[in-house]
């Protein structure tokens, strides 16, 4: 009977980090990942992320780990050993490949987010954003500015709308923040919504 009322005991929210493998050459970076990580966990907020204990991505799982939240890591199996998988995951799942590691994780997520990050990390917030767009996904999409960040890449976005490649829609759904704290708030009122 127990096993049974487990499939229908509610589950905490999680949120989707898509952030980079490396810290940045900004202090600040780190300082948002780190506290990104201890607001979710506060807010019992699952972290779902790239499974590595290198560069942002370890900030952020150290951070929530070290709030005592649950922290799922997906990462394939290729990048087990160059991303060095992180030891002390809540969870951990391997995958084959990147495209299974981004269907998972999307799977497993009520939120997204993307902190400052390299290509890859372009790559899977701009999945979601498309997924969106063709009405695949409803699910909230944040973004961490943190120092302008994202600035640039925004103005892209802007450009693309200009140039009447996608509509202002597409993309003011975005929420966008500067301080990782009020961007939990956004989310987390998202998410009870």
């Amino acid at each position: 009977m127990d096993d049974f009322m487990d499939d229908f005991a509610p589950r905490s929210s999680a949120i989707c980090v898509f952030c980079g493998a490396r810290e940045g050459d900004d202090e600040a970076y780190r300082e948002a990942a780190d506290t990104f990580g201890r607001e979710i966990a506060a807010r019992d907020i699952t972290l779902v992320y790239g499974g590595g204990n290198i560069g942002l991505m370890g900030v952020l799982a150290d951070a929530a780990l070290d709030a005592g939240g649950r922290v799922v890591g997906v990462i394939p199996d290729f990048l087990v050993l160059r991303e060095v998988v992180h030891p002390g995951l809540t969870e951990t799942v391997v995958v084959e490949d990147l495209f299974e590691r981004k269907a998972l994780m999307i799977e497993r997520a009520d939120a997204f987010v993307a902190l400052p990050g390299g290509i890859g990390t372009y790559d899977e917030v701009l999945e979601v954003i498309a997924w969106r767009q063709l009405r695949q996904l409803r699910q909230p999409i944040g973004l961490l500015d943190v120092g302008g960040y994202f600035q640039p890449w925004l103005r892209l976005l802007e450009h693309t709308v200009e140039r009447g490649f996608a509509s202002a829609g597409d993309i003011d759904h975005l929420l966008v923040e500067t301080d990782p704290v009020l961007l939990v708030d956004r989310l987390h009122e998202a998410l009870l919504a």
